[in-house]
């Protein structure tokens, strides 16, 4: 499996002025999730209740590993994961980490991801 290399996003200095505007002015305006969405500037949604949700898959994962003895280096080499990310990932600090990355962390660890589906 290829190592996958993580790099940090290079911004010029508009797009940090940039950047920083729009932090500032969500800041002061504090909008609700639906005026987000209706502004059309949010491209993708996390409702809380999905995070605490990941949340928990993530420590349960995060368990099964120390569990097993086995360190965040050995892991991230495993899947192909930089250690910082797979610190990262345990942690909850990527919102929305994809299925790929997921399955392939759940393998490294010996464990397996699986879906239910529940009735809203």
């Amino acid at each position: 499996m290829a190592k996958r290399i993580h790099r940090k996003i290079e911004r010029t200095a508009t797009q940090q002025q940039d950047l920083r505007e729009v932090r500032e002015e969500f800041q002061r305006r504090r909008p609700s999730l639906k005026k987000l969405q209706e502004s059309g500037n949010v491209a993708e949604v996390v409702t809380q209740g999905e995070y605490i949700n990941l949340l928990a898959m993530l420590a349960a994962l995060k368990k099964h590993r120390e569990s097993k003895g086995l360190s965040l280096a050995g892991v991230a080499e495993r899947c192909g994961m930089d250690r910082s990310a797979v610190s990262r990932l345990e942690n909850g600090v990527y919102l929305n980490p994809t299925l790929d990355t997921l399955y392939r962390y759940a393998a490294a660890i010996g464990a397996e991801i699986a879906f239910t589906v529940r009735a809203s």
